[in-house]
């Protein structure tokens, strides 16, 4: 019984190694984007400006929003040289109620309609453990949540037309609590409730708009590394391959997308020992670092 035994265990494992390898076999066409009118948020740096540039590698018309116009209009030229159908630009601010309406509203006339919608804009927020500050918490559900809806709300007449799809760039901080970011945590845990439930709901009327969230961990931007530098005791990750990721995941209509991958193992036990989770999270932390630069 033994060797059959030892059979049936090696054919479920290589079932399994093929069903994980046929999950996650990489399907994106770079065609599929030639000509796509995309618009991408919070795309003067970092992921954005990333993101930006490989949809103009690919062919597609985008149409990038952030609040410096200046360094936008630089992107977007960059854009043109990479390859890009057609770059625009529009200075916009998430915290203003009218900006979210005002940029659907140009890109979706400057490029005839809407394909994808990326949403990547974030407010910036101070790493260090909750002081109080409500004010500051109320500015960023704004910037960060409010403003993805209203923007969703505004574009998806668009959307409808073309079957298009929604890409929206949250954090591994909106699935796992994680010290010294509780406002900007909290605002990635309601973007998470929120996409996941609209999804459900096309799904039940059958409308074809996709939604795919991405789930990134420490990336290598210049803003997140400034905040974190000799605090945090984890690796931080391209912005450029964060950024391809993504496309890929919105291209391919995935449900969500997880950077790096091993995040999503992670996500899928992530309650089952809370308590040592937590230890583990809190290890990464330099807590003396992090509490002698918020009382410096």
């Amino acid at each position: 019984m033994l060797p059959v035994v030892r059979k049936m265990l090696l054919a479920g494992t290589i079932l399994s190694a093929g069903l994980v390898g046929y999950l996650w076999r990489d399907t994106f066409e770079s065609d599929s984007l030639m000509g796509a009118r995309v618009l991408v948020t919070g795309a003067s740096t970092g992921i954005g400006e990333q993101m930006a540039y490989h949809y103009a590698r690919f062919g597609a018309q985008v149409v990038i929003t952030a609040r410096r116009g200046a360094v936008l209009k630089q992107v977007a030229e960059k854009c043109l040289k990479l390859g890009a159908e057609k770059a625009l630009y529009i200075a916009a601010d998430m915290a203003e109620p009218t900006d979210p309406d005002r940029v659907i509203k140009f890109a979706a006339k400057s490029l005839g309609g809407l394909d994808y919608l990326v949403l990547n804009h974030i407010g910036p927020s101070p790493f260090q453990m909750w002081n109080g500050d409500v004010d500051h918490a109320r500015w960023l559900m704004q910037v960060n949540y409010l403003s993805y809806i209203e923007m969703t709300n505004s574009a998806m007449p668009f959307l409808k037309q073309s079957n298009g799809s929604i890409v929206v760039v949250s954090s591994i901080a909106g699935m796992i609590p994680t010290p010294f970011t509780a406002p900007y945590s909290a605002t990635k845990f309601a973007l998470n409730g929120f996409f996941g439930t609209l999804r459900q709901e096309l799904s039940m009327k059958q409308e074809s708009c996709s939604i795919t969230v991405c789930i990134l961990g420490m990336i290598d931007t210049d803003s997140a590394l400034s905040k974190v530098r000799g605090m945090v005791e984890a690796k931080a990750y391209p912005a450029s391959e964060a950024a391809l990721a993504i496309i890929k995941g919105g291209a391919t209509r995935q449900r969500e997308v997880y950077y790096p991958g091993f995040w999503q193992p992670v996500c899928l036990i992530r309650d089952w020992f809370p308590g040592m989770r937590d230890r583990v999270i809190q290890s990464t932390y330099n807590y003396k670092a992090v509490t002698q630069t918020t009382t410096t």
